[in-house]
């Protein structure tokens, strides 16, 4: 909604998401940047699949660390 990009733009972030196909006045997004975006989120939900990653069962960061590392790996050659 408009109060919440508004409120957004004012501390400084640029919002991405495109708007509702049906609104009067569309506003002008960065497709790049969303495409980039998009591509980091679903990475994330990739991410999410892996248990042991989303339910964090390492207690060192340096081990939690390094599974995502092993994930990231793992996602890269799939």
């Amino acid at each position: 909604d408009d109060a919440t990009r508004e409120l957004a733009c004012g501390l400084g972030f640029v919002p991405v998401v495109p708007p509702n196909p049906r609104r009067r006045q569309p506003w002008e997004y960065d497709k790049p940047l969303y495409r980039r975006r998009n591509g980091i989120e679903r990475l994330f939900r990739r991410l999410k699949a892996w248990r042991r990653v989303f339910t964090r069962y390492d207690k060192l960061d340096l081990m939690y660390a390094a599974f995502i590392t092993v994930a990231l790996i793992a996602e890269a050659l799939r």
